[in-house]
């Protein structure tokens, strides 16, 4: 399976990741700044960067932001 999202881009978090980041209503707000390999599942997955700290999160966490 291959990233659907690229370095740089913009993308909302749906739900927490690896870490303790709790939901709101809208997501987080987050940057793109390193692929990594698929998790266990051959889901892909990233590291992602917002005003909260940088953390791992798997692609079906994330949305493009428009």
């Amino acid at each position: 399976m291959s990233h659907k999202f690229k370095l740089g881009q913009r993308v909302r978090q749906s739900r927490g990741g690896f870490g303790s980041v709790k939901d709101d209503a809208s997501g987080l707000l987050c940057e793109i700044v390193r692929l990594m390999p698929e998790d266990r599942t051959g889901e892909p997955c990233y590291r992602i960067k917002s005003s909260a700290g940088e953390r791992a999160a798997n692609e079906s966490e994330l949305s493009l932001v428009g």
